[in-house]
C-alpha cells in the first residue's frame, strides 16, 4: 500500500465516521452540546501546561522557519489567550439552542401548520492556518449548530492543535458526545485537502480561513459549497464633516490595535475639502506609530516637507499588508470615495468618519462589503464584538452568509408540517 493510497484511506475513513456522527448528533440535546463546551472551557485552564508546551515547539519551529512576526503573533498561546478561548465556549453555550428553532409559522387554508425549523448543515470541512485559538471556536461553534466537523489546522501549528483536538475529544467521551464529532487530522500533508474536497457525499460545506492562496484552491477544487474567508483590505474614509480627533482614535486603532488581522485597515481615504489639515494629523500620528504611508501624488504635495511618503503603486490600493503599512488617497467627494472602496476592496469592512448624515447615509446604502462601521473601528468587525460569542469565519461572500459566521449561519433548514389528516384536493 503505497504513501497515496494510504492517505486517500485515512481521509475517506475520517469523512464517513464525520457523517455518520452527524446524524447522530442531529438528535443530541441542547444539554450534552452545552456540557461539552463547558468542560472544554475547564480543561483549557488545568491543562494549560501541557497545551503551552506544544505552543512553544511551534514557535520555536516558526521562529527557526523565518515566519513573520504577524505570522507569529497568530501563532502564540498564552494563559490570557486560553481564558479568552475558554469565555468564548461558555459564550456559544450561552447561547440559545439553534437547532429545532422555529424560524416562521402560518396555518395554510387546507387546515394544516407549516413550519420552518433550523436544522444542521451536516458535515463541515474547516481548513484553516495559524491560529491554535480557532480550533476551539470552529469545533464549539459547529457543535452548537448540530454539525460534525473535520478540523485541518496548518502545519506550523500542529502540536497546539493536537493538545487542544485531544482535549475535545476527551471531553467528547465524558459529555455523551459522538466520538467522531470533532476530528482534528493527525497529518499535516497539504494532499489531504484536495481529498477532502472530492467528498460531497460526506462533507456538506468546506471553509477555508487563512491566506488568499489557500482560499483560491478551495474554491476552485470544492465540489461542495464554500463559505469563503477571503483577504481584508479595509479603507477607513475621513469625510469633510469628520471630526478629526475621532478621526485618529479610530484610525490608529482600525490600523495599530493588531496588524495581523483580516479587519485591520490598509487603506485611507481623505476629502480634499480637508486634507490640508487632516492628513498632517492622521499621517503624522500614523507615522509615530511606526507605519509606513505609501500616498497618491495629491498626498505627498500637500504634506511635502513635512513628510516623506513612499509613491503609492496601483498594487498597493488592492494590497492587504498586514504589516505597519497603509495606503493612503485623497478624493473630492463622498461618492468617489465609495467608487474607489467598491473598485479595491476585498468586501470585508470599511469605515466613515462623519458627522454629516447624509454621507453617512450614501455610504452605507451604497458601499458593497460585509461591515460597515460609522465613527467605529473596523476591528469591531468580529463574532465576539458582535455577540456572536465566536465565529469560523468572516465570509465576504453574499451566500449562504455574509460577514462573521457564528452558530445561526452555519445552520439550514426544513419545513415540518403538522396536520390531522390533511390532504391536496
Amino acid at each position: 500500500m503505497d504513501e497515496q493510497f494510504n492517505l486517500k484511506e485515512y481521509c475517506l475513513n475520517v469523512a464517513e465516521r464525520a457523517k455518520n456522527a452527524s446524524r447522530v448528533l442531529a438528535a443530541v440535546s441542547a444539554a450534552s452540546k452545552n456540557n461539552w463546551m463547558t468542560l472544554c472551557a475547564d480543561l483549557l485552564l488545568q491543562r494549560q501546561d501541557e497545551i503551552l508546551a506544544a505552543n512553544r515547539l511551534d514557535l520555536d519551529a516558526a521562529r527557526a522557519a523565518g515566519l513573520s512576526s504577524a505570522m507569529i503573533d497568530r501563532l502564540t498561546l498564552s494563559e490570557k489567550t486560553l481564558r479568552e478561548m475558554g469565555v468564548a465556549l461558555r459564550e456559544i453555550a450561552a447561547f440559545p439552542e439553534p437547532i429545532g428553532s422555529v424560524i416562521s409559522s402560518n396555518v395554510r387554508p387546507g387546515g394544516f401548520q407549516v413550519q420552518k425549523v433550523r436544522a444542521p448543515i451536516g458535515v463541515v470541512f474547516f481548513t484553516y492556518e495559524s491560529r491554535p485559538n480557532v480550533t476551539t471556536d470552529a469545533a464549539a461553534i459547529c457543535i452548537k449548530s448540530g454539525n460534525a466537523v473535520i478540523l485541518r489546522g496548518g502545519k506550523e501549528a500542529f502540536h497546539s492543535n493536537q493538545a487542544l483536538g485531544k482535549i475535545l475529544a476527551d471531553a467528547a467521551l465524558q459529555t455523551g458526545l459522538p466520538a467522531d464529532a470533532v476530528q482534528l487530522l493527525q497529518t499535516t500533508d497539504r494532499n489531504a485537502i484536495d481529498e477532502f474536497l472530492q467528498m460531497p457525499q460526506f462533507i456538506d460545506v468546506a471553509i477555508p480561513r487563512g491566506g488568499y492562496a489557500l482560499i483560491k484552491r478551495v474554491s476552485e477544487m470544492a465540489k461542495m459549497p464554500v463559505i469563503k474567508h477571503f483577504a481584508g483590505n479595509c479603507h477607513v474614509y475621513v469625510d469633510k464633516s469628520a471630526n478629526l480627533e475621532l478621526a485618529v482614535k479610530v484610525l490608529l486603532n482600525s490600523k495599530c490595535q493588531r496588524l495581523g488581522t483580516c479587519n485591520t485597515a490598509e487603506s485611507l481615504i481623505v476629502h480634499r475639502e480637508i486634507a490640508e489639515t487632516a492628513l498632517p494629523k492622521l499621517l503624522g500620528a500614523l507615522i509615530e506609530q511606526g507605519v509606513e504611508i505609501r500616498a497618491d501624488q495629491i498626498t505627498r504635495d500637500i504634506v511635502k516637507g513635512k513628510f516623506d511618503l513612499t509613491p503609492a503603486t496601483e498594487e498597493d490600493y488592492y494590497a492587504e499588508f498586514l504589516a505597519k503599512i497603509i495606503s493612503v488617497k485623497v478624493v473630492d467627494s463622498v461618492e468617489n470615495a465609495i467608487d474607489d472602496i467598491n473598485k479595491y476592496s476585498s468586501g470585508h469592512t470599511e469605515a466613515i468618519i462623519a458627522q454629516d448624515i447624509n454621507a453617512i447615509n450614501a455610504f452605507v446604502a451604497s458601499v458593497d462589503s460585509a461591515a460597515v462601521m460609522v465613527n467605529s473601528s473596523t476591528r469591531l468587525h468580529d463574532g465576539g464584538q458582535f455577540g456572536l460569542g465566536a465565529e469560523i469565519g468572516i465570509s465576504t461572500d453574499k451566500f449562504h452568509a455574509r460577514g462573521p459566521c457564528g452558530v445561526y449561519e452555519l445552520t439550514s433548514y426544513k419545513y415540518v408540517v403538522y396536520s390531522d389528516g390533511a390532504i391536496r384536493q
